[in-house]
C-alpha cells in the first residue's frame, strides 16, 4: 500500500510547527524522479526556521496545484497517548500518530496520485505543482504566504488548487470547502477615570459606560450571509478591567472581539459600523484592528465539478460544498488562483490525543486526487 508506507514515513518525523524535521526533503526525493523541479524557499523567522517547498512539473498550459503543510500541532501529554505520537501505529483498522489526519495522509495520497498520473500519461499539455510549508499550524507568516509572494512577483499563476486539509465530517467524500470566512479582530480600550468605589461622583466607570455599546454590538445583524456563507458573526473573546481590588473603580476597560465575516461584508464596512456605534455611545476609546484573513470563495466550476465527479466515482458519495470552520492557507493562495477548494480525510481526530485515520480511506483518497487532476488536465 504505497500511500500507507508514505504516511508512516512522514508521521515518524516529529515536525512540530515550525519544524519540518526533514519531511520536505523526503517528499522532494519522491517527486524528483517524476520530473518535478524543486525550489526551496526557506525563511528564518522569529520563531525559527520555516521550510517551504515549491515543486513544479512542466512549464506550459494550465497549472494544477496541491497545497499543504508538513508541520503538526504539539502532542499534548505524552502519557495520554495510547502509542507514541511519532511512532506510526496500526490498531483496529486505524493508523495512529500526530499528523495522521492533519495532514500527512493528504500529502502522501497526493504524491501517490501524481506518481500514477505521470506514469499513466506519457504527455500532457498542463503542469502540476505542490506547494508545501512547515508554517501553517503556527504563526503562518513565513510559509505559504511567502511562496505566494514569490510566485506573484514572477507572474506564476495557479489555475486550480486543492488544499489537502481534512474536510470530511462523517465519511470520506462528504464535504469539500469551496471557501472560508474572513477573520477580523479588534482590541478595544474604553477609557474612564479610576477612583474609590465609595465616591461615584468622582469616577467614570468604563465598564458601565461600555456595557450598552457591547450589548448593541452583540445584538447587531451585520449581514444576512449569502448562498454560500452564513451571516457574519461577532464574538467577544476577552474582557479585562480593574486592579484586583474590590474598592477601586477601573480606569480603563479592555475588550477583544472578532468578526468571522462572509463575502456579504467588507473589512471597511465592518470597521466603519463599529466606530459609528462606539461614537454614538459617546465613548472615549482606542481601537486596534487586525485582519487575519479575507474571505474567499470558489463558485461551482471546473474544479468543483471534477472533484464532485471523482468522489462519486470512487466512494459513491454526493459531496457537499461548505464554507464553515476557521481559516486555512487557502486564504493566501486564493489571491493567485481563481479556483481553489479544500478536500481531505475525516477531521474527527485532528489536534486530539490519539489522532488517527482509517487505513481503508488512504487508497480511495489517492484515487480521488488522481481522478480530479486527470479530469482537469488537457489531453
Amino acid at each position: 500500500m504505497p500511500v500507507l508506507e508514505k504516511v508512516r514515513a512522514l508521521i515518524a518525523r516529529p515536525s512540530v510547527t515550525p519544524e519540518d524535521a526533514g519531511c520536505l526533503d523526503m517528499i522532494a526525493s519522491w517527486l524528483v524522479p517524476l520530473g518535478f523541479r524543486i525550489e526551496r524557499m526557506d525563511v528564518d523567522g522569529p520563531t525559527g526556521r520555516v521550510s517551504n517547498l515549491w515543486a513544479r512539473r512542466g512549464t506550459e498550459g494550465r497549472l494544477i496545484c496541491f497545497a499543504g503543510h508538513t508541520d503538526v500541532v504539539p502532542t499534548g501529554p505524552l502519557e495520554q497517548w495510547t502509542s507514541p505520537p511519532f511512532e506510526p501505529t496500526l490498531r483496529d483498522g486505524y493508523l495512529y500518530g500526530r499528523g495522521a489526519t492533519d495532514m500527512k495522509s493528504s500529502i502522501a495520497a497526493c504524491v501517490v496520485a501524481m506518481e500514477r498520473l505521470v506514469n499513466r500519461r506519457a504527455t500532457n499539455a498542463d503542469s502540476l505543482a505542490l506547494l508545501l510549508t512547515s508554517d501553517e499550524e503556527g504563526d503562518a507568516v513565513d510559509g505559504t504566504v511567502r511562496v505566494v509572494e514569490a510566485l506573484r512577483a514572477r507572474k506564476e499563476i495557479i489555475d486550480f488548487c486543492i488544499v489537502g486539509e481534512p474536510t470530511c465530517v462523517e465519511r470520506l467524500g462528504d464535504t469539500m470547502k469551496n471557501g472560508r470566512r474572513g477573520s477580523l479582530s479588534a482590541s478595544l480600550t474604553v477609557k474612564g477615570v479610576q477612583g474609590h468605589v465609595a465616591y461615584p461622583h468622582l469616577v467614570k466607570n468604563p465598564v458601565h459606560l461600555a456595557a450598552p455599546a457591547l450589548a448593541e454590538l452583540a445584538a447587531t445583524t451585520w449581514d444576512d450571509g449569502n448562498e454560500y456563507f452564513p451571516p457574519t458573526s461577532f464574538q467577544i473573546s476577552n474582557a479585562h478591567a480593574g486592579t484586583g481590588a474590590d474598592n477601586v473603580v477601573p480606569g480603563s476597560f479592555e475588550i477583544q472581539f472578532n468578526f468571522r465575516f462572509s463575502t456579504a461584508s467588507t473589512v471597511e464596512n465592518l470597521q466603519s459600523r463599529v466606530h459609528a456605534l462606539l461614537d454614538r455611545h459617546a465613548l472615549e476609546y482606542d481601537i486596534r484592528w487586525t485582519l487575519g484573513a479575507k474571505p474567499f470563495l470558489t463558485p461551482s466550476g471546473d474544479l468543483c465539478a471534477a472533484l464532485t465527479d471523482a468522489v462519486a466515482t470512487e466512494v459513491g458519495v454526493s459531496i457537499e460544498l461548505s464554507t464553515t470552520g476557521g481559516t486555512s492557507d487557502g486564504r493566501f493562495i486564493a489571491g493567485i488562483c481563481p479556483q481553489l477548494v479544500e478536500f481531505g480525510p475525516v477531521n474527527a481526530s485532528i489536534h486530539k490525543i490519539d489522532e488517527c485515520i482509517a487505513v481503508a480511506d488512504l487508497e480511495p483518497l489517492a484515487r480521488i486526487y488522481e481522478q480530479t487532476f486527470d479530469r482537469l488536465m488537457s489531453n
